[in-house]
C-alpha cells in the first residue's frame, strides 16, 4: 500500500523539491510517532512524503524486517536512509537542506 501524506505540494513549493519515503507497517506506534514528528518538518522544507507499507512489498519486508519505521531521502531503491525507529530531526533538516541545494 502506498499513500502520499503530502501529495500535492503547497502553493509556492517547487514540485521538484525533496522527496522523502517513510517505510511503515500497520499497528506500529513508532511509525505513528515518526509520521507525526515528520509532517511539520516536511511542510517547513516543502518536501513531499510517500508512505509505503513494508508488509505489502516482499522485497522491502525482506530488506527491513522489523526495523521500521525507516525514513529515506528519495525512493527505497537508491534512497539514503536518514533515520529509523525514532525521527532524528537534525538529520532530516540536514538531508533536506542538502537536497534543496542540488
Amino acid at each position: 500500500m502506498r499513500r502520499s501524506l503530502i501529495g500535492t505540494p503547497p502553493v509556492g513549493v517547487n514540485e521538484t523539491g525533496p522527496r522523502l519515503t517513510l517505510l511503515v507497517r500497520a499497528y506500529c506506534h513508532l511509525c505513528d510517532e515518526m509520521r507525526a514528528a515528520l509532517l511539520p518538518l516536511a511542510r517547513e522544507r516543502g518536501a513531499a512524503i510517500a508512505e509505503i507499507d513494508v508488509d505489502a512489498d516482499p522485497a522491502l519486508e525482506s530488506r527491513y524486517g522489523d526495523r521500521v519505521p525507516v525514513l529515506l531521502l528519495g525512493a527505497p531503491d537508491g534512497g539514503r536512509e536518514i533515520s529509523h525507529y525514532v525521527l532524528d530531526a537534525a538529520s532530516v533538516r540536514a538531508a533536506l537542506e542538502g537536497a534543496t541545494r542540488r
